[in-house]
């Protein structure tokens, strides 16, 4: 009998020497890819027993053409890239690393905040072009006594809230699935928009998310407010933004993730002075890369190996042959 096989449908990385140690150190096949397209990932997967996945589509018409697979583990907490309902009724796992980054992103937007609230962007480039002036990025106010919306209010957004609390803010929350937790109230979506200073987002992608942050929030929030957004792009509007920012409606933006990535070279958030921009990296530090590809791949070698994996996030009623953890 045959080794499984396991494939890496597409990664950024430089290398795959961690994930090919862990799965050919379990005595499995190792394969990479670097899938773009759904037909492109049938052709590397037709085999695979276990796939890692990071950006390539895995929609329904796709797991409807992998009739091998039993396991998907995805590179970091989005499942965006995955039909995680279609998964389940075809019987295949689906995992991820959920508490790789939760340092990372939540350092990312609070160094985005401090940047902006403190006007750094906006200093840098006019020193860079000659200018010493202390009111080139005004007017500025300081964070103690100001109010922090959180949109979501899951693990990487409660790390923020601690994190800043220590600046002196006053942080809200709005998460129709959450709890109160560490005396920060939990409020409508109405509420949030209108009383804060900085709206951070940290939605999943969801077909309900989708646009969730839009016209009638930007509207409704302050003219001095910020929007920080390193959860996905989709989940706000970038129309109604760059519409809210162009007609300063809102102080700025810092954002790391963007509709469509990577962010077109003639988009217009590239041209307004008034946005903090980075290339979806909020994830990344030396430190959460080895953790979230040692965890991706150990997720499969786990299942192919008869175990439940350690991040589990469906349970097929009817889970393929050598799947554990259902």
């Amino acid at each position: 009998m045959s080794a499984p096989t396991v494939v890496v449908t597409d990664s950024e990385f430089g290398d795959l020497d961690v994930e090919r140690a862990l799965v050919e150190g379990a005595g499995f096949r190792f394969v990479s890819a670097q899938a773009r397209t759904a037909d492109e990932v049938v052709a590397a997967c037709a085999d695979a027993d276990g796939i890692l996945n990071q950006y390539a589509p895995m929609g329904a018409d796709v797991l409807a053409r992998l009739p091998r697979a039993q396991i998907i583990s995805r590179y970091g907490i989005g499942l965006n890239t995955i039909d995680v309902e279609a998964a389940t009724a075809a019987g295949i796992l689906v995992a991820n690393v959920p508490d790789g980054s939760l340092d990372d992103v939540s350092d990312h937007a609070a160094g985005m905040i401090l940047a902006l609230a403190r006007g750094l962007g906006r200093y840098d480039r006019a020193m860079r072009s000659g200018g010493w002036d202390y009111a080139a990025a005004g007017p500025l106010f300081r964070l103690r006594g100001r109010t922090l919306g959180l949109v979501g209010f899951g693990q990487i957004p409660r790390r923020l809230a601690a994190k800043m609390q220590a600046f002196g803010m006053r942080v809200i929350a709005h998460d129709p699935y959450a709890t109160a937790a560490e005396g920060i109230p939990l409020v409508s979506a109405e509420q949030l928009y209108r009383e804060s200073d900085v709206v951070s987002v940290h939605a999943p992608l969801t077909a309900a998310t989708t646009g969730m942050v839009d016209a009638a929030a930007f509207a409704a929030m302050k003219p001095t407010a910020y929007l920080v957004n390193t959860a996905r792009g989709p989940v706000v509007d970038q129309d109604a933004l760059v519409a809210a920012l162009s007609e300063n409606r809102i102080a700025g933006a810092g954002l790391d993730v963007f509709t469509v990535e990577p962010l077109p070279d003639d988009h217009p958030l590239r041209r307004l002075d008034s946005v903090l921009l980075s290339p979806h990296c909020a994830w990344y530090s030396e430190d959460s890369e080895a953790e979230i590809r040692r965890k991706t791949a150990a997720n499969v070698v786990e299942v192919l190996s008869g175990r439940a994996p350690a991040y589990p996030v469906n349970r097929p009623a009817a889970p393929r042959a050598g799947c554990a953890g259902a």
